[in-house]
């Protein structure tokens, strides 16, 4: 992200700060279904089985962390809407294996890391230093999602990843420059 839509980002969460929590709920649950999803659609790939159901286990205990933090500060979970910037980056998966799983692993990938970028500004502007430290934990583990879906991505296309990772990219960017601001996690 941009250093202005990094600050803008930063001015919309702080005057809203309730809302990331709650839509970072959201997203920690979202995860842990996309990683299930994947092991569901993809039984046979033991490389892959093993690294979602560990992420699947840290988004888990992710939404039981955040879900602490909103309970400490009387918010309570709210239903899902749906998210659009998830959606559009979704709606760019190619149909015809073996081109729709490379295409989940990097969209999970850049969602993962566009998630760790701003939970970590998050963390760098909290006073709370407990909601501090978990938001910055929570970064750093995002940021080791982010990784494990490119190793499976690399693995599963090892000629074609960074191209189409290239251009899933630039597509994402291209999203969030149609996109308001907003305070959400991604």
């Amino acid at each position: 992200m941009q250093p202005s839509l990094q600050n803008k980002f930063l001015q919309v969460s702080s005057c809203r700060f309730l809302a990331p929590k709650s839509l970072h709920h959201k997203k920690e649950r979202k995860a842990a279904q996309s990683a299930l999803s994947l092991i569901r659609s993809y039984p046979e790939r033991a490389d892959l089985v093993d690294a979602m159901a560990r992420l699947a286990h840290d988004e888990t205990r992710h939404v039981i962390q955040v879900a602490h933090l909103m309970a400490r500060r009387g918010q309570p979970a709210s239903y899902d809407h749906g998210d659009d910037y998830a959606a559009a980056l979704r709606a760019e998966i190619r149909v015809r294996e073996p081109d729709r799983l490379l295409d989940r692993l990097l969209v999970f990938a850049i969602i993962e890391g566009r998630s760790a970028e701003r939970l970590g500004l998050l963390a760098g502007a909290l006073d709370d230093p407990r909601a501090r430290e978990l938001y910055a934990g929570l970064a750093a583990d995002e940021h080791r999602h982010r990784d494990t879906f490119l190793a499976l991505a690399r693995d599963a296309a090892p000629a074609a990843w960074r191209t189409r990772a290239a251009g899933l990219a630039a597509i994402e960017a291209g999203i969030l420059a149609r996109r308001p601001v907003v305070a959400r996690i991604h």
